[in-house]
């Protein structure tokens, strides 16, 4: 399925054969899922011209475990939470616990340091925890890797799902240090963290938890 997102005719297409791929899922196990044929599953996603339906988008959305926003690619040029907040919503404070819980797939974080004639800054990244700690890559020569080493820093990672109105934030704060030592290299490239935004990103960067906390948005039910 490496190929489905390269061959879609649209970004609507790319958008849903991206998601299908993520999720693991070929065409007709997407189709059945989503109650239409594969034929059109297939053809939504090579057509130059598809125009789904609300309807098809909500269900490909739901089989695709998403929502019809990220496969239409409405308020991709937005930061989130653009929508009012919901009329009833829990403020929580999570436990150390389900903070790792939520980090424990890596993804993409924010790197928050303080830069030398700047002051502080947010970078970011693709990440993968280790153990507690947080592992990311970066280029060489660049703000984040010139005199990181024990410098205390934090971690930022938070998503928003503006349909539903909730969300969450983690923040990590600790010491981090550049990656040097062979041993060290070998496992940290053995976690493949794959930059989301390509490019040359040789140097690992390992951040030390001394502090994890995070808090949570729900709608009350």
């Amino acid at each position: 399925m490496g190929n489905d997102a390269e061959s879609a005719g649209t970004d609507v297409g790319r958008r849903i054969a991206e998601q299908r791929s993520r999720v693991g899922l070929t065409v007709a196990e997407a189709a059945e899922r989503a109650g239409m044929a594969p034929e059109y599953l297939a053809y939504l996603e090579s057509s130059m011209a598809p125009n789904p339906s609300q309807a098809a988008l909500i269900r490909l959305a739901a089989a695709l475990n998403t929502t019809p926003g990220s496969l239409s690619g409405a308020g991709l040029n937005l930061p989130p939470g653009q929508r009012s907040a919901a009329t009833s919503t829990l403020l929580e404070s999570l436990t150390p616990a389900e903070c790792r819980q939520y980090l424990a797939e890596g993804g993409i974080g924010r790197f928050l340091f303080v830069e030398a004639g700047r002051g502080p800054v947010a970078i970011p990244v693709n990440f993968r925890m280790d153990g507690d700690d947080v592992v990311f890559r970066t280029s060489s020569g660049g703000s984040v890797s010139a005199g990181l080493h024990e410098r205390r820093v934090s971690f930022d990672v938070d998503h928003l799902d503006d349909a539903l109105g909730e969300g969450w934030s983690v923040l990590v704060t600790g010491k981090a240090r550049v990656i040097t030592d062979p041993d060290g290299l070998v496992h940290a490239e053995a976690l493949h963290i794959e930059p989301w935004a390509g490019g040359d990103k040789p140097v690992y960067v390992r951040l030390t938890a001394s502090q994890v906390t995070g808090r949570r948005i729900r709608v009350a039910r």
